[in-house]
């Protein structure tokens, strides 16, 4: 994944610390962060009056999995502290924890993935914009 965001330095340790990534190459415009089970994202700075156009072509948002319950209730509770929390939804077998980034993306962590409690539909939240 590759997110363009307006502050390297803030949405890096964001992303490392909701994530629990590691950077593995930085520059003074990006990085690159690699999770345990090796996925990658790659952010550039774009400078703090970067605009952000939802409802455009393109990744509109990534929803990561948790890799236990207690994974995601630290997640939600690193968004909450983070005062980035927007809201949890539990249905359909798993839960969804929703916060936004630095740079005002959303983002999402849910427990279990698809492949331990299958999709039986597709989630409203897709229709948002």
């Amino acid at each position: 994944m590759v997110m363009f965001v307006r502050d390297l330095d803030v949405s890096v340790d964001f992303y490392r610390e909701l994530l629990g990534m590691e950077v593995t190459v930085r520059s003074t415009t990006a990085a690159l962060l690699v999770s345990a089970d090796n996925l990658q994202v790659y952010l550039r700075a774009m400078g703090s009056d970067a605009s952000r156009a939802l409802g455009t072509i393109g990744i509109q948002y990534v929803i990561w999995t948790a890799a236990d319950e207690q994974d995601l209730r630290r997640c939600e509770q690193f968004l909450k502290d983070a005062k980035a929390h927007v809201h949890t939804r539990t249905g359909d077998g798993f839960t969804l924890v929703e916060g936004s980034d630095p740079s005002g993306v959303p983002v999402m962590v849910a427990y279990p993935g698809p492949d331990l409690a299958v999709r039986r539909g597709i989630m409203n939240r897709i229709y948002a914009w």
